[in-house]
Formats: structure tokens, C-alpha cells, sequence
């Protein structure tokens, strides 16, 4: 099994499957969960950004943007903020992923280590600890979608080369092109041994001296 400093950090906040990246610079909601909140397409502000890093070599953009409270809670403790989300128009081992801008805003601090996120609250430290077990479960989870995805890209990407192909280059020759002769007239013998004539080589005819 994996170091534990590998696994990602997946909490439940207002929706299950969240996972905390401090390497994204936006935070993502992906059209699964759009739909269990119960919002749609119409719910959301048009956005003309394009985001990379979740589908492999391929630039994403976002079915829009929407801003949601986003709560983390304990029995005690409970923090709620409200965080923008651009929307993706495909679904992942997760709901959604908070990135840069959301721990910004909680004031939240990831420790992937231990796979515990601490944040401040009114009545103190709020940590939330990840289940080891979930988090390596998604992850499995999510590299298989990566190559299902990946495989699926590669698919699209020889469709869209094989209709670029002319008529002509599909055609396939009735008769064999003829073939060169091996035997060439741009050649002239060089004897190898003075004494003995019936050494030569062929080299070419017109070949620069120097």
C-alpha cells in the first residue's frame, strides 16, 4: 500500500465526497452533484473560463458558476461560508473539490499527512479527520476514471485523424509499383589489389573527388 502522505483528504461537508486540494487554484462542482442539490443549468452564472488538471491533456470548460454555503460540522462545532463553484460537465470519484480559494476563506489548514483539516470556530479548533480507508478507496476509484477518460480522449483524438485521410490515400493499388533495379549504370568499378585484376568494387559514378 501507499505511503500515507499520498492519499487524498476527503471530507463530507454540505455534500458528501469532498475532497481538499491546496494545489487547486478554483474549486469545482461536478454535474452528479449539481444535480443531487437539486439545482440545473439554469441555476448557474455563465462563465467563459476553462480549467486543466482533471481531465488529462485537455482543457475543461465549465458548464458555469454557482455559489453555494458550504458547511464542515461536528456536534460542537460548525463553520459555514459561502464559496464559488465552477460547475464541470462530467462527473469524478468525488462531488466536488475545494481548492485554494475555499481553505482561503475557511482559514482551514490541510495536514495531508495525518489527513486531517483544522479550521477556526467560535468555540475554538474545528479538526475533521478523513477515514484512511475511503480516502484510498476513492483514489482507486479515480485513477480507473482517469483511464477510462484518457483511453476514451486517445479513441476521439485516431477518429478525428482517420477522417482527415484524402480518398486517394485510402485506395489500395491494384498492382505492385515496380521496383528498382539493383543493378545501377551510375556506377564504375575501382580494382582493389594492382596485381590483381579481378578485385573491384562499384562505387558511384559521379561522386565528388575531394
Amino acid at each position: 500500500m501507499p505511503y500515507i502522505g499520498c492519499f487524498p483528504l476527503v471530507l463530507d461537508a454540505t455534500v458528501k465526497k469532498v475532497r481538499i486540494d491546496g494545489g487547486s487554484a478554483m474549486n469545482l462542482l461536478f454535474a452528479g452533484a449539481l444535480k443531487e442539490l437539486g439545482l440545473g443549468v439554469e441555476d448557474l452564472t455563465p462563465s467563459d473560463s476553462s480549467f486543466w488538471g482533471v481531465v488529462p491533456s485537455r482543457a475543461s470548460r465549465p458548464l458555469g458558476e454557482i455559489t453555494l454555503l458550504v458547511q464542515f460540522s461536528m456536534a460542537s462545532n460548525f463553520r459555514v461560508e459561502h464559496i464559488n463553484f465552477y460547475v464541470a460537465d462530467f462527473n469524478t470519484a468525488y462531488h466536488a473539490i475545494l481548492g485554494r480559494p475555499a481553505l482561503a476563506k475557511f482559514m482551514a489548514i490541510p495536514q495531508y499527512a495525518y489527513l486531517v483539516l483544522k479550521m477556526p470556530v467560535a468555540a475554538g479548533v474545528l479538526a475533521l479527520w478523513a477515514n484512511l480507508s475511503i480516502a484510498y478507496a476513492y483514489e482507486i476509484a479515480s485513477l480507473s476514471l482517469v483511464e477510462s477518460t484518457n483511453l476514451s480522449i486517445q479513441m476521439a483524438s485516431m477518429v478525428t485523424d482517420a477522417k482527415m485521410v484524402t480518398a486517394d490515400d485510402l485506395d489500395i493499388p491494384a498492382l505492385e509499383p515496380p521496383r528498382a533495379s539493383a543493378k545501377s549504370k551510375e556506377t564504375k568499378g575501382v580494382s582493389l589489389d594492382l596485381d590483381d585484376t579481378t578485385k573491384i568494387t562499384k562505387i558511384g559514378a559521379h561522386l565528388d573527388p575531394k
